[in-house]
């Protein structure tokens, strides 16, 4: 996430729903993220402490990208975030996620993707 922006409006940084995590990883405190922390929801230079080695060791199965900014979502299915522009994504793929996924969406976020 730390290196993540939008690929339609080119804004960072995102936010991050984690629907599904596997702890797989050990990592010892010495790897931190450089600008945005998507586990603590804040710039790192504004953080104090941060549990970076705890965030480092899941790795992400299933979730959801969102842009603040123009409201696109992005569905991260089977540990792949499909970051495509609108022209390419796959309508299908897009129903599926939210027909499995919808209910863990907050209503707000739900309201605004638009599957057209």
């Amino acid at each position: 996430m730390d290196i993540l922006a939008c690929p339609m409006c080119r804004n960072f940084p995102l936010k991050l729903l984690v629907f599904e995590r596997e702890s797989r990883y050990k990592v010892d405190n010495t790897v931190k993220c450089e600008l945005y922390c998507s586990y603590h929801v804040g710039a790192v230079s504004e953080l104090g402490e941060t549990r970076c080695a705890e965030c480092y060791s899941y790795e992400i199965i299933n979730g959801l990208i969102t842009c603040p900014k123009c409201g696109r979502w992005y569905a991260i299915i089977d540990e792949i975030p499909i970051m495509l522009p609108d022209y390419l994504r796959d309508r299908s793929r897009d129903e599926e996620f939210i027909a499995k996924w919808g209910k863990n969406i907050p209503p707000e976020i739900l309201e605004k993707i638009s599957l057209s």
